[in-house]
């Protein structure tokens, strides 16, 4: 059985239109998620709990895309472009 392994992470972004973190020292980590459902409901407490802030992103990156190189890349793997 594949593991879908999906890691939800944010900060304060440097503009609000790019996704250049701050200070990358101080990036939450909020955790790893076995599934994409688990890793969305993280990814959206925080989201809207930092709602007040327009410089905090939340992310979800698909973990266990790096193992499948195979698989399409999704717009999380296509942050830095």
């Amino acid at each position: 059985m594949t593991q879908r392994l999906h890691l939800v992470f944010g900060g304060e972004l440097v503009d609000p239109q790019t996704n250049v973190f701050k200070d990358t020292d101080s990036i939450h980590l909020v955790g790893m998620f076995p599934n994409y459902a688990t890793a969305f409901a993280a990814w959206k407490a925080e989201a809207q709990r930092t709602v007040d802030n327009a410089h905090m992103r939340y992310f979800i990156a698909h973990i266990h895309r790096l193992q499948e190189a195979d698989q399409p890349a999704s717009q999380t793997e296509a942050m830095g472009s």
